[in-house]
């Protein structure tokens, strides 16, 4: 796996404004937000996105998310925020270690903005999603 810029946070080669650090996961400010208060969460378990991170890592981020996001709101004052987590260039994700974003909204033109566009889903094409996803799970299960 490359080396990014967040190996190198981990390793203290490069600064950054700690939010939060434990054994498994670390927070910091993003150095360019989209709003005041945006921060970072990741993981010091190196993983690029998030099929590839440890059940360990991935319940010590689920863990800390909720109180990172009240000490958001707390600090910023904002009520309303979004978490972002990108997987693969293609959904956007500029730096392949796994992070999370926790971005303050505090009117309609701060923070991130979101397109959604829609379509119909094909109730035929959803049952079979829904098999194949099923088998994938019990595989896992079962290795």
């Amino acid at each position: 796996m490359a080396d990014t810029v967040f190996s190198k946070i981990l390793r203290g080669e490069i600064p950054a404004q700690r939010v939060y650090e434990d054994a498994h996961v670390f927070a910091f400010l993003d150095i360019a937000p989209l709003s005041e208060g945006h921060i970072l969460v990741i993981p010091k378990e190196v993983a690029a996105t998030m099929d590839a991170l440890s059940d360990e890592s991935a319940a010590a981020i689920g863990r800390v998310l909720p109180r990172l996001c009240r000490a958001v709101r707390s600090a910023t004052g904002c009520q309303d925020y979004n978490i972002l987590q990108n997987n693969g260039a293609a959904a956007h994700q500029a730096v392949m270690h796994v992070h999370f974003h926790i971005i303050p909204k505090t009117g309609p033109d701060d923070g991130l903005g979101v397109g959604w566009p829609t379509r119909p889903l094909d109730p035929a094409r959803g049952a079979e999603l829904v098999r194949r996803m099923s088998e994938a799970l019990a595989a896992e299960r079962s290795e």
